[in-house]
């Protein structure tokens, strides 16, 4: 995962900070030694640490911090600000045109950055948000890459323009134009060809696209795991062509992530968007104060907020509300909370994204939430479900000692893990139950129910 030993590494600094009592100057320089090996390590741009470590220290040797009753929290405090300034401090949108006007977007390159993937990512976003996207296939070069668009489009229930290999990507770009005003499309979305290396031939058919279409805005796409390559293509896109904001992608592989962290401070040029994986869905608005917070292990709340919102079926929880209420909840009931978990990514992904140790979970050897038996414990739970008939999810009470039987060998598992379910399940039914009356409900004395702690 992207930032991953980064994370690690400045976490690991920060708690013995935070261990020591009291801060010397010389604590402080020594942590932000640290800090510096553990930035370029990830491959950040050498200036941009150095600065980075610069401003760091001006402000966390001052009196003020060294003399405070939490020093080591005011030195990560600091960090955090800084990092933040450092990858732009607000969060940029695409600027988009008002609706009764055509935006013409075009997407730049090089080839395998997955700049066709996220022009159809774009274009779903932007339909959901009630725009009229049209993606255009402009890419005549790379083999199978108008109809990648195509399949991604019609995923996406957005239209695509193309006119087969034979023509110029202007004259394309152009006769898109047309089609979107006429057809009441307001936003066009240009594909365009990529190479495995910037050469002249590609930017100048890109100069040519952008004046042929009236391009609004160039987003320049970047393959995270490359680097300190990703900020030198970003530079010489800028130079040669004109770019408006930047999209990494692949920042969910084994990438450094030190192009999050230059690509700003080198080019100036907003990261709009974030590629957290290959489904079409997988597109993260760039929150830069929210990226900082999870490199620091400060968690990221809203995101995790925004998740829910947009992965919780609204109604089924309703639903669920009121049979917890009534102690009706039965085995679709735990399914459905497993499969909706799974659609935020897993308990893995929700923990990385509460502040610290918030689960209380045991720790592993950095620090993080092992969560190896919990994700084991949830698989195994689920195949001991869906191993279930649907009378029998629907009515536990007809699980007996043969049926057991019968869903412990569909499942895989000991007859023994199906009754630790059952017995789970019963005692969260029955502490169900309870509640109301604990809590003071009808038929409860007020004030009866006590906290364990």
């Amino acid at each position: 995962m992207a930032f991953e030993s980064l994370a690690d590494k400045l976490q690991n600094v920060f708690r013995n900070l935070r261990g020591k009592g009291r801060l010397t100057e010389a604590d402080v320089k020594a942590a932000l030694k640290e800090v510096k090996m553990a930035l370029l390590e990830a491959d950040v741009n050498f200036k941009v640490v150095k600065q980075f470590v610069s401003s760091v220290q001006e402000r966390a040797v001052g009196q003020d911090v060294l003399n405070s009753l939490t020093p080591g929290q005011m030195v990560v405090k600091i960090v955090n600000e800084e990092m933040v300034k450092l990858m732009g401090s607000e969060t940029t949108e695409i600027a988009l045109k008002p609706a009764g006007e055509l935006t013409v977007l075009m997407m730049v390159g090089l080839q395998g950055a997955g700049k066709t993937t996220t022009a159809a990512k774009i274009a779903g976003k932007l339909k959901a948000a009630g725009r009229k996207p049209l993606l255009a296939a402009c890419d005549i070069y790379r083999p199978a890459a108008i109809k990648q668009l195509q399949v991604n489009g019609e995923k996406q229930g957005v239209e695509v323009f193309s006119m087969g290999e034979n023509h110029k990507p202007a004259d394309i770009a152009k006769a898109a134009m047309a089609h979107a005003r006429k057809n009441g499309q307001n936003v066009l979305i240009l594909d365009t060809a990529g190479r495995l290396q910037i050469d002249e031939a590609m930017m100048d058919e890109l100069v040519e696209v952008r004046e042929a279409a009236e391009v609004s805005q160039t987003i320049l796409v970047v393959d995270a795991m490359t680097g300190q390559e990703a900020v030198n293509v970003s530079r010489t896109f800028d130079e040669k062509v004109g770019v408006d904001g930047v999209i990494l992608t692949k920042l969910d592989g084994d990438t450094r992530g030190g192009a999050a962290l230059s690509i700003r401070a080198v080019t100036g040029k907003p990261i709009l968007y974030v590629g957290m994986g290959e489904k079409l869905s997988d597109l993260e608005q760039f929150y830069p104060d929210r990226m900082a917070s999870r490199i620091l292990g400060m968690g990221d709340v809203m995101s995790l907020i925004e998740k829910a919102q947009a992965n919780v079926d609204e109604q089924k929880a309703r639903e669920l509300e009121q049979k917890l209420k009534k102690a009706q909840f039965d085995f679709n009931d735990y399914l459905d909370q497993m499969q909706q978990m799974k659609k935020m990514g897993g308990l893995g992904e929700i923990l990385k994204m509460l502040p610290g140790n918030m689960g209380g979970m045991n720790l592993n050897k950095k620090g993080m939430p092992d969560l190896s038996d919990s994700e084991a414990q949830m698989k195994k739970t689920e195949a001991i479900i869906q191993s279930m008939t649907a009378k029998e999810r629907s009515n536990p009470e007809l699980i007996n000692p043969s049926r057991k039987q019968r869903i412990a060998k569909g499942a895989g598992v000991d007859i023994a893990d199906v009754n630790r379910l059952m017995k789970g399940f019963e005692q969260s039914r029955k502490m169900m139950k309870q509640l109301p009356g604990m809590m003071g409900g009808k038929g409860g004395k007020k004030g009866k129910f006590r906290l364990p702690f």
